[in-house]
């Protein structure tokens, strides 16, 4: 898998908003992001943690001001990843439901000039269809899709109504075109950490070490999060 344009010959820059509950981030999302930075030539990572994710409503989630901690801390050590407080909760501190499709327009007004790739994972792709205004976010924006082991893209283009698909076809034999933007599968890494297997680990008191950041580990256990 190539990336879309060499860095020597581009005139604007790439950039990917990589979204989630990061519950905590841990060295599954970082090696996605750093794998995505060197297939598609990203010059900059925006990890976006969202107040409240809509799809999530009944889940507990560790304080907002808690996981973007750990999102800053994780890209620290990383010059092209950046901590993004888009989706971060009102004055109010009520947490509220953010829609991708927002961020990502959101993402289009500040930088208009750049390519913007979307970072999630299989399984949530494979949900997009119940998202809000899910069309025009397919139209928004490239969309990179971090694989699990034995997933297919055909499985990906089964989820897409026909409409969606067509433009183009797609340059890369891991990817799939539609009608305004490029589905890439991101085939380059997989892990089997989760954040609900370091929250388990947590609550059982085993240890978390090499499963998230030493700067994640240690803020963790500090303010004793996920006990």
């Amino acid at each position: 898998m190539k990336g879309a344009a060499s860095k020597k010959t581009r005139t604007s820059r790439s950039i990917a908003i990589f979204g989630g509950t990061f519950d905590p981030i841990h060295s599954g999302h970082l090696a996605v992001a750093e794998a995505a930075e060197r297939l598609f030539y990203l010059d900059a990572t925006y990890f976006v943690p969202s107040s409240r994710p809509p799809h999530k409503k009944r889940v507990e989630l560790a304080a907002f001001s808690h996981r973007y901690a750990m999102v800053a801390l994780a890209a620290a050590g990383h010059s092209t990843f950046i901590p993004s407080l888009a989706e971060a909760p009102p004055e109010s501190g009520v947490a509220e439901a953010f829609y991708s499709i927002d961020t990502v327009r959101r993402f289009r007004r500040e930088y208009p000039r750049d390519r913007i790739y979307f970072i999630l994972g299989a399984d949530s792709f494979l949900e997009i269809t119940i998202w809000k205004s899910f069309e025009a976010l397919l139209d928004s924006c490239d969309f990179i899709i971090a694989s699990r082991p034995g997933f297919r893209l055909d499985t990906v283009r089964e989820v897409l109504p026909s409409r969606m698909l067509g433009g183009k076809p797609a340059c890369e034999p891991d990817a799939i075109a539609l009608r305004k933007s490029t589905v890439h599968l991101l085939t380059a890494v997989s892990s089997e950490v989760s954040s609900t297997e370091i929250r388990r680990r947590r609550k059982s008191g085993a240890s978390i070490h090499a499963l998230v950041p030493e700067g994640v580990e240690d803020y963790i256990l500090k303010q004793a999060l996920y006990r």
